[in-house]
């Protein structure tokens, strides 16, 4: 059988089009083996191949287009559900007339699990399928934007096309998310317009035909080959669909029913709550294991020690014993009082009582748990990371650290003494499998409130961290995958002013890129058991990442990678005498001293400086880094005086125009983040301080946009397509000019926050110029939230007042409710897809059900690296769903903003 593409879709010189198919003709969907196409001209691309003739019967051939631009980045059609079958005949030839399926189209979100399995899953219903005989013509498009009781229909300027009634049109036949006509257009011999409509299947009216000019094609008379015509999405209004939702952290739940933190069992209360208020997504921080420590330092979410595993701390133990084991429980009545009477989450008692009782209920029930079918299937499923976490976890318990490379034995992971450790019957056996029956019992949880969530109608969010922690299973196994001699971290901004130092390997792409990113792609799968959509922390990372060297301790220490570092060769292009010791070694004379350490000016120069040849001062080189100065400081009780030499020796060390690029023989630099802040640039001579901004700006802001896209295009578009959830980015902080593009080619939403603008030139953002392919919200996890923000600076909340929200006079001193509801409103009312707040911004607009103290709703201070993660709510989730009167009210703000 011959098989003939057409594809419409303009190219550049250099760029190229590719068909990737299931079959061995089109390279059995390899994308590597993909074939290419030829251009016919400005509006096509063309290809003419033979195939097996039963690969078109039946199901057919499943294909799609690949572009390849000039730079041999590569971007994929989304899905492959295009397919060339000529179904109830035989036929020697198919034409195949193609439209460019753009990822960023609007209507595909719509096609993404979220909308597919849960939103818009009463939308799927139409005529059955039933192939006609005799047919020359198969029309398929696609209508995600379609409301029960309506189908799509189709009419033009043809007999066979019912020559364009809009009383009795063709109407189309469902056939999985394409609608579909049969239609015999062999007496048709010439051009023929036609358009798509809706029809109302109740009213049997037609409700509009699609917007825009006409579709046309050739039809040639007593044609024999059969023409199937892909015509994409149906043009109607593509930005109606829009959503509310609440996001809060499982930690931060309280039920009755819980035990000192949320669990995943309590989603389910919440899952119903936001469906009191006409929610339709609930959104959750990383559920991820963190247990590196057994201390409250573990709360940190984004910590975790398997980027599969997860958190043990979120398991309801009545579920686990089950009612042959329900008498422990009801013992354990006390200890739950207790816990859940706290105003906040105590991580460490919490975990330590769990873990303590699931090791009475497996002793118990482990054997006849394990020997259970389902779970074997669970474990088969999940063997790849599940058998090296347990026995990691199991190491971990017996000596006492996650740091593997301290371990006595298997400090180094080797597969076969895994499986040896693993399958070999005794104590050592039994302790590991306690792990495996724990996180069993997790995924039973989670995947019960995740398909609870669903039947409601309610998305439920998940968000994937951009770091593993280093000391964790992930690291231990595949070393090679991580650059562990650095440390993933954000530049300095209003939030942390020093940068963050999150601590993280960074990753090693070029690695991971070898198997086609195998270990993310997993990653996703396992993701999807449970979520809709999710959330991609720090999405800037997969452009490039802020790496810190592992002597340093401040973010502000590190420089993105990868980047093009400066030449030594471009000071003297562009006017600069290149001093090293002057750009390079921290600028400290009497007056930094002075203005550092004031009164123990003198102590430090005692106790850590050496003089130098230029009438200043170097650390002495048992203090030249901040590592070295944070392991001093450590081993002595911290004074306040300490404390604050502590944190001056680090602005001291960082107090640099440049870096030194490694391995570079002096020739490569990096600019210091902020040089222009530093009292070592502010020191220079102004002629020489214009040279070297000049510099730093085209090393930040110009020289590196392109180079940062196509190392985003060579690991996104795999990654998005790998996985059919929705996908929304973090794209806070410094971002380059070309992310907002990237993601907008590839249909990913962005993240705007009104308190952040991305346009450097406003002080705030407002929620009526948010693109439609976005979440917006009015805070985020890493900020106070809005009563704790309307505090924190009265010249900020005046402008906001006045400009943002339109008041006349004084704003209130504290963020009254009426004040809440004018920005929740707001934000409902915005263009956005998503509309998402904080369950602590939505009590905030109740006098009665808002926490007393706004300060103690924060969840998470970016720049406390030791911040402790224990927000709870400080009313149950029972409370909170009778509270008809309120809910009501939410409800009503919902429903009238079109949400």
């Amino acid at each position: 059988m011959n098989l003939q593409f057409y594809l419409r879709f303009h190219t550049e010189f250099g760029e190229t089009i590719w068909i990737s198919g299931e079959t061995p003709e089109l390279g059995s969907g390899d994308p590597a083996k993909a074939v290419p196409l030829k251009y016919l001209n400005n509006e096509y691309w063309f290809l003419s191949i033979d195939v097996d003739t039963k690969a078109a019967s039946g199901k057919g051939i499943a294909y799609k287009y690949i572009f390849r631009n000039r730079d041999g980045e590569q971007i994929a059609e989304p899905g492959r559900d295009r397919t060339a079958v000529a179904a109830g005949k035989q036929v020697s030839e198919i034409y195949l007339i193609d439209v460019w399926n753009h990822a960023g189209e609007y209507e595909n979100a719509l096609f993404t699990t979220a909308f597919s399995e849960v939103l818009l899953k009463d939308h799927k219903a139409g005529a059955k399928l039933k192939i006609p005989k005799a047919y020359t013509h198969i029309f398929r498009v696609k209508a995600p934007q379609l409301k029960k009781h309506e189908q799509v229909c189709l009419a033009g300027g043809d007999a066979a096309l019912q020559s364009w009634s809009d009383t009795d049109p063709v109407l189309m036949m469902r056939d999985g998310d394409w609608w579909v006509a049969y239609l015999d257009l062999s007496a048709a011999g010439h051009a023929v317009a036609y358009k798509y409509g809706v029809w109302d299947t109740k009213e049997e009216a037609l409700r509009q035909f699609e917007h825009g000019e006409n579709r046309l094609f050739i039809a040639e008379a007593g044609q024999a080959r059969t023409t199937i015509l892909h015509d994409g999405f149906i043009h109607l209004p593509n930005t109606t669909w829009k959503g509310a939702g609440v996001s809060v952290p499982v930690f931060s739940l309280r039920s009755k029913n819980s035990f000192g933190i949320g669990e995943f069992s309590d989603l389910k209360l919440l899952v119903d709550w936001a469906k009191k208020l006409d929610m339709k997504l609930v959104q959750i921080l990383p559920v991820n294991d963190t247990t590196a420590t057994g201390t409250w330092n573990d709360s940190y979410p984004y910590a975790a020690i398997s980027a599969f595993a997860l958190h043990p701390i979120y398991i309801n133990l009545s579920k686990v014993a089950g009612k042959k084991q329900a008498e422990k429980i009801k013992a354990l009545r006390k200890k739950q009082k207790q816990l859940n009477e706290l105003t906040d989450v105590d991580y460490e008692d919490t975990l330590r009582f769990k873990i303590a009782m699931l090791r009475e209920l497996y002793s118990e029930a482990g054997r006849e748990v394990l020997a259970d079918d389902d779970y074997k299937k669970f474990f088969a499923s999940n063997e790849h990371w599940l058998r090296p976490y347990a026995v990691f976890c199991y190491l971990r318990d017996k000596y006492k650290t996650a740091h593997f490379d301290s371990w006595k034995t298997h400090s180094v992971y080797r597969e076969e003494e895994v499986k040896k450790l693993f399958s070999t019957a005794g104590t050592v056996q039994k302790e590991i499998l306690f792990h495996c029956f724990i996180q069993y019992h997790l995924h039973l949880q989670l995947k019960d409130a995740a398909d609870y969530a669903n039947k409601k109608g309610i998305v439920l969010k998940g968000d994937i961290a951009i770091g593993i922690y280093r000391y964790g299973s992930d690291a231990w196994v595949e070393p090679a995958l991580y650059n562990m001699h650095e440390q993933a971290g954000a530049p300095p901004d209003d939030f942390a002013v020093n940068g963050q130092n999150w601590g993280f390997p960074t990753y090693n792409w070029k690695k991971m890129q070898e198997d086609g990113f195998a270990w993310w792609k997993k990653r996703f799968e396992q993701m999807s058991e449970y979520f809709d959509a999710f959330r991609i922390d720090h999405i800037l990372g997969f452009f490039r990442i802020w790496s810190i060297p592992l002597h340093a301790v401040q973010g502000i220490m590190g420089q993105f990678s990868p980047c093009i570092p400066v030449h030594y060769v471009e000071f003297g292009e562009n006017g600069i005498w290149f001093d090293d010791h002057r750009f390079c070694k921290p600028f400290i004379n009497d007056q930094v001293l002075w203005d550092t350490f004031g009164e123990s000016m003198h102590k430090v120069k005692e106790q850590f400086l050496v003089p130098n040849e230029y009438n200043g001062y170097d650390l002495q080189p048992a203090f030249d880094t901040q590592r070295k100065v944070e392991e001093y400081f450590a081993k002595m009780e911290l004074s306040e005086e300490n404390a604050r030499i502590n944190i001056g020796l680090y602005d001291l060390i960082s107090n640099v125009i440049m870096f030194k690029v490694p391995g570079s023989d002096g020739q490569e630099f990096h600019f210091r983040i902020s040089m222009d802040r530093t009292s070592s640039f502010t020191n220079l001579i102004p002629h020489l301080q214009e040279k070297l901004k000049a510099l730093y700006v085209n090393y930040f802001f110009r020289r590196q946009d392109q180079f940062w896209k196509k190392e985003a295009m060579k690991k996104l578009p795999q990654l998005k397509e790998a996985t059919n959830m929705l996908i929304c980015g973090e794209d806070l902080g410094m971002v380059p000019d070309t992310v907002p593009e990237v993601m907008k080619q590839l249909g990913i939403l962005s993240l705007e926050i009104q308190r952040m603008p991305k346009d450097p030139s406003k002080q705030f953002f407002h929620p009526d110029d948010a693109p439609y392919l976005s979440v917006i919200t009015p805070a985020t996890h890493d900020m106070s939230t809005i009563r704790g923000w309307w505090e924190e600076n009265r010249e900020k909340t005046q402008q906001f007042y006045n400009h943002i929200l339109g008041q006349w006079g004084d704003a209130p001193y504290f963020c009254e409710p009426w004040v809440c509801r004018a920005i929740v409103m707001q934000h409902l009312y915005s263009p956005a897809m998503w509309s998402i707040f904080q369950l602590q911004d939505l009590l905030g607009m109740s006098d009665s059900l808002r926490r007393q103290n706004p300060q103690e709703e924060r969840i998470n201070d970016p720049a406390n690296p030791r911040h402790y993660w224990r927000y709870r709510m400080h009313l149950t989730l029972e409370e909170l769903l009778q509270q008809d009167e309120f809910n009501d009210e939410v409800n009503g703000y919902v429903k009238n903003s079109g949400r």
